[in-house]
């Protein structure tokens, strides 16, 4: 399939990875010669369950049955997403209570920021140094990493940026910002956390002057921190939720939640305040629906951080200055870009699964799905502490 792959199909870089995939199941992807690959990164944090999970999978078939696509969204009542949407409210602090379903994260990220704006009637936006929260036009502009944005610009006016955990740029927020936009653990980034009370002080200041907090939960959502939310981790309730990754079970969606208050302002002055054609799609909900049941119905999300102690009690090795991150969202963190490289790929090639953060070079993006076991665990630690004596030992010989 690769040159088919290369010639028909546009890609994102010039060196994709390429693996020809036959299927998946569980934990592992298989490739077309029936190669089995152990997961460590589920479709970056997209397969929350695992791949082919039979909750997610029944759902789907079941609704398949049914129907698909009968009406743009918003106009009609469809089960799928209003059970999701009323579970969902409930799972939530009370102030957190409607949610407008979408395709992505990237689009939920728009309707949030332009929700922002219905509501304050203000221009400015702020967002964090290194941020990622998608990359259409919008979420570009808010993105913190010059090198990606500049061959796209003029992009959205009136964006500033501060530097994550620094409590002395929270003076930029002011009267003139509709919100500042947060991820609850940068990504991009390297899986920093906040510190010192960070999102309480951002929330705070935001109380003083009127601005809206937007959390992005795209990454760390859908018990990968241990909670349902990160924001969940820190005592802290923003204004609008923004979710999309592991929502759907591996199926392509995402969503803004706010007080049905601030929600309802997008039905009128104007009408039809963010529209979308298969938002809230019912095949795609039901995956959504099975998804957030199966994760608040078991203790899936309680053993995230019992799985997150195994991955730190194994992953000791001179190649390995830290682990960054919080449950099953980690980086374990090298000495340099180059060596990150070699441990992913090498490791590709002994049959486990690793991948790269957008803009630390350094780190080796682990986030295997939530479903995984600590067999599992050790099976790909194994692999990757192998590979790393593997590149010692060839450093040691050159020097």
């Amino acid at each position: 399939m690769n040159p088919d792959f290369i010639k028909y199909q546009a890609q994102t870089s010039p060196y994709p990875l390429g693996m020809e995939v036959s299927h998946a199941i569980g934990s592992y992807i298989y490739d077309t010669s029936n190669k089995k690959y152990l997961d460590f990164v589920a479709g970056v944090s997209a397969c929350t369950l695992g791949h082919q999970h039979p909750r997610v999978n029944q759902a789907i078939k079941d609704q398949l049955d049914k129907y698909s696509h009968v009406m743009v969204y918003g106009e009609y009542s469809q089960s799928p997403a209003v059970q999701y949407c009323k579970l969902m409210a409930s799972l939530l602090p009370e102030s957190l209570n409607k949610t407008y379903l979408v395709n992505s994260g990237t689009e939920a990220i728009e309707g949030a920021l332009k929700l922002a704006k219905r509501v304050t009637g203000r221009s400015q936006l702020i967002s964090c140094h290194n941020a990622y929260h998608g990359n259409t036009m919008g979420s570009m502009s808010v993105m913190g990493f010059e090198e990606r944005k500049q061959a796209f610009r003029p992009l959205l006016p009136d964006v500033d940026f501060i530097t994550f955990n620094n409590e002395a740029d929270l003076e930029k927020i002011t009267t003139r910002t509709a919100a500042i936009l947060l991820e609850t653990i940068q990504g991009g980034a390297g899986f920093i956390q906040p510190e010192n009370n960070f999102l309480q002080k951002v929330r705070k200041r935001c109380d003083e002057v009127g601005a809206m907090f937007i959390v992005d939960e795209i990454q760390p959502g859908f018990g990968r921190t241990g909670k349902l939310f990160g924001f969940q981790n820190y005592d802290v309730i923003p204004d609008i939720v923004v979710m999309g990754k592991g929502m759907g079970g591996g199926m392509p969606v995402g969503a803004f939640t706010a007080s049905a208050e601030k929600m309802d302002l997008l039905t009128e002055n104007p009408k039809l305040g963010h529209i979308t054609t298969f938002g809230g799609h019912p095949v795609i909900a039901s995956a959504c629906l099975a998804t957030l049941q199966e994760l608040t119905e078991t203790n899936l999300m309680q053993q995230t951080l019992e799985k997150e102690k195994l991955f730190r009690s194994l992953l000791v090795h001179p190649l390995i200055k830290e682990v960054r991150g919080k449950g099953l969202m980690l980086a374990a963190m090298t000495e340099t870009a180059e060596i990150t490289n070699q441990v992913i790929l090498n490791c590709q090639d002994k049959g486990l699964i690793l991948f790269w953060l957008l803009f630390e070079g350094c780190a080796i993006r682990i986030t295997p799905p939530l479903t995984i076991s600590e067999e599992e665990i050790k099976e790909g630690c194994a692999i990757i502490l192998s590979v790393m004596d593997e590149i010692l030992k060839k450093e040691q010989t050159k020097n």
